[in-house]
């Protein structure tokens, strides 16, 4: 299996000399692409409905339950990243930390799949789960993952959004109905002026 990981990063891997086109969006999906995430978040509970912004904690959970995993999959296996191992051309700088599973693509697949299993979010759940899959490539591109690496992040995440859609289920709820309550606190004088929804 690690022999096939390392074949299939090489594939991915990009050349020693990129062309600057695919490199700049390489590194684009790769580093700022997960930018989109707070950003849907944060778009959600302050503009959107009560409703949505239940949804909207419900998926911050699952990505700090997710996230919360990864930590402990690499205290029992650190898995080296391929710059470790000297393999491939590695184009953006990254801590020599535990490569698996992938902290980004984690992130953006809980967020993803937490609003994707809700009928009302499902449209924004699936336009983040295909921002994914750039950023998959691009994270093996610049030189930081292994195929791998984003195989186990599809597996925490499912986990994290079913965790936080189904056994915590009770502690997002108290967490949502302790939000609302200190949001007109934060957000007053933005709701007064329209710009934030009460």
């Amino acid at each position: 299996m690690e022999e096939l990981n390392r074949t299939l990063f090489l594939l991915l891997n990009a050349p020693a000399n990129p062309g600057p086109f695919v490199l700049n969006t390489a590194i684009f999906f790769a580093e700022y692409a997960i930018w989109a995430v707070p950003a849907v978040i944060a778009i959600g509970w302050l503009r959107g409905a009560k409703f949505t912004r239940q949804f909207m904690l419900e998926a911050t959970a699952a990505a700090a339950v997710a996230l919360f995993i990864n930590q402990l999959i690499a205290l029992i296996w650190l898995h080296p990243r391929p710059f470790v191992l000297g393999l491939g051309h590695t184009f953006v700088d990254h801590a020599p930390d535990s490569s698996f599973p992938s902290d980004h693509l984690t992130l953006l697949w809980s967020v993803a799949f937490s609003l994707a299993i809700h009928r009302g979010q499902r449209a924004t759940g699936l336009a983040l789960a295909l921002l994914g899959l750039p950023v998959a490539w691009a994270r093996i591109y610049v030189g930081v993952h292994f195929p791998l690496d984003m195989a186990g992040a599809v597996v925490v995440s499912a986990c994290g959004a079913w965790l936080a859609a189904r056994p915590l289920h009770r502690l997002t709820r108290l967490a949502y109905r302790l939000a609302i309550r200190i949001h007109p606190l934060l957000f007053g004088r933005l709701i007064a002026r329209g710009w934030v929804r009460p």
